[in-house]
């Protein structure tokens, strides 16, 4: 029975991922082109879009040196399906699938309870958090699977020390995925030696087989790491890298007349220290996780929280009782849940779904753990019908899942009413999953389109068709990076995409490319035109001197690219 209710959560877990999986995110935003054409270089040449052969530490990218753990996992899917947007995010559709059946082993070997690994899988694979980042080229996403993977395993090399070897592996593969994780994996990893040390040291050699892997596996990224491009990422979104608290500091220090301890309470550190505790705690605000969720629509579906509503109290109930009963997994759990915020604390936006997303799938499991210890109990207590045998059977078998709390002189513990409170709750949570999966499925690709870049595809589909027809093509820059959804859509050959290519860079680090041979992606030359011309512009900026020949909407029936050529 439980594995036919473990197939059934599988199943589920498939229908939500793959239920409109091409149209729903409706297009590529720019950074899963970019991921995609890298990878698609890769396969066909084995240097990426700068020239670089096979990077090991970072992909130069836009010149914002993304971790090579995606696209190289994305070279197998497009050598089997091609330059596509499915074979671009099926690597994170398979690592959110992959992370349910993990949860449910992690959770077996944490609590030795199989009813709780089921909860936990089921919440996981139903959880808007999951699905929204496993529909699409997440980095963060595999990042939060190879970090899932690296937990398991190390707790499993308590026991069979060789599993500590791949588990460094997985935190390895982490670390190279995804920016925050290079953080996050180092962190998690060493507190998991402190929590099990004695454990790990008592198969030494493998721990040790495994600390020289990991530096050897690391190697790599000290160049980058130690490098003006990585500090220059670093400051792009660090809250340290902002001056306000500098100017505060002295500010309030001048109003102290410079005295000594005005030095103390008003140095800038502790304004530093509070802004980053401040960032922390925003990714555990209610707001965050229950109600609004991330502001970003690419991260979140709008509308609800990155949990269900109903998952409070559940949650609540499980910090509560574990705590209480002091089980084995709440150092893990706390570990796990104190690390990954750490990294997000230290940018300027907060809270941020996407850099925290390898936290999953904690609150799944104490939630699971919660609901779990509540509607066991309360059967125990006041439920002796023949429907629940069975369960009660199970909760008497394992005492460690079961509460022996006190008889309730509430009229809520009258056997016969709890029935009816259990179907009402039931019909609260149908109706809060059931709005989120209308609201995800049927509006939010029209409603959102616009911030997935949509109207690209097909507006480089309509240029490409018309290219023989002129001389020179101007398209604009203004929604930003038109040149990778060409080179993605138009599958530029590596030696084409580098013999056309016409790029700068700023002081920043990122690229520009001006132009990819006859297409020209900035309007700056635009008045200087000879012979046939083919504008694309944003609605309302149409020069006179040019005629409409067509217009793409987004899904939500707004123009997006105006097409047009010379008069």
């Amino acid at each position: 029975m439980k594995k036919l209710l473990f197939i059934l959560i599988l199943i589920i877990a498939i229908a939500l991922r793959l239920f409109k999986f091409g149209t729903n995110p409706p297009s590529l935003y720019w950074d899963e082109a970019s991921l995609g054409y890298n990878a698609y270089l890769i396969a066909t040449s084995g240097h990426d879009e700068h020239g670089e052969f096979l990077p090991l530490s970072r992909f130069i990218a836009f010149g914002d040196y993304k971790p090579p753990g995606y696209i190289y996992s994305t070279v197998p899917s497009i050598l089997l399906f091609g330059l596509n947007e499915f074979s671009v995010r099926l690597p994170s559709l398979i690592a959110g699938f992959l992370m349910i059946v993990i949860t449910y082993l992690l959770v077996k070997e944490l609590f030795g309870n199989e009813i709780l690994s089921l909860l936990s899988s089921f919440l996981l694979s139903i959880s808007p958090w999951a699905i929204q980042f496993s529909r699409a080229a997440f980095e963060a996403n595999l990042a939060a699977f190879f970090n899932l993977m690296g937990i398991y395993l190390f707790l499993i090399g308590r026991k069979k020390g060789w599993y500590i070897i791949p588990s460094v592996i997985f935190f390895v593969l982490s670390f190279y995925t995804f920016n925050a994780n290079r953080i996050i994996a180092p962190l998690l990893l060493l507190g998991l030696v402190s929590l099990y040390f004695k454990d790990i040291w008592s198969n030494k050699k493998y721990f040790l087989i495994s600390a020289v892997l990991a530096l050897i596996l690391l190697l790599p990224s000290l160049n980058y790491i130690r490098s003006r491009e990585s500090r220059l990422r670093l400051q792009e979104v660090s809250i340290f890298n902002n001056l306000e608290p500098i100017k505060l500091s002295n500010q309030r220090i001048g109003l102290d007349a410079d005295v000594w301890w005005a030095k103390i309470i008003h140095n800038r550190r502790i304004l530093f220290l509070s802004d980053f505790l401040k960032h922390y705690f925003d990714n555990f605000s209610g707001r965050f996780l229950f109600t609004h969720g991330d502001v970003n629509p690419r991260l979140n579906a709008q509308e609800m929280g990155q949990l269900y509503v109903w998952e409070l109290p559940f949650l609540l109930v499980g910090i509560y009782w574990l705590i209480k009963k002091k089980e084995k997994a709440l150092p893990i759990l706390s570990l796990w849940m104190l690390v990954v915020p750490i990294p997000a604390a230290t940018a300027r936006e907060t809270p941020h779904a996407l850099r925290i997303l390898s936290i999953l799938p904690t609150f799944q499991i104490i939630t699971a753990y919660g609901l779990y210890q509540l509607v066991f109990n309360i059967k125990k207590k006041f439920l002796n019908s023949s429907t629940i045998g069975g369960a009660l059977r199970f909760a008497q078998d394992h005492p460690r899942g079961v509460l022996a709390a006190s008889p309730s002189r509430s009229r809520l513990a009258t056997p016969g009413r709890w029935p009816i409170i259990a179907a009402v709750i039931c019909l609260l949570l149908s109706v809060n999953i059931y709005y989120y999966l209308h609201n995800y499925y049927i509006h939010y690709p029209s409603n959102w389109s616009g911030e997935w870049q949509y109207g690209y595809k097909q507006m480089v589909a309509e240029v490409l068709r018309l290219a023989d027809n002129y001389d020179q093509i101007f398209v604009t820059d203004a929604l930003g990076r038109p040149y990778i959804y060409f080179a993605f859509y138009g599958k530029y050959p590596y030696d084409d995409f580098q013999k056309g290519r016409k790029a700068s860079r700023d002081w920043f680090g990122f690229w520009n490319v001006e132009a990819l041979g006859k297409i020209q992606f900035s309007l700056n030359k635009l008045r200087n035109a000879e012979g046939r011309v083919l504008l694309v512009t944003t609605p309302g900026n149409l020069p006179g001197n040019f005629r409409l020949i067509n217009s793409i909407k987004n899904l939500s029936g707004q123009d997006v690219f105006s097409i047009a050529e010379g008069i």
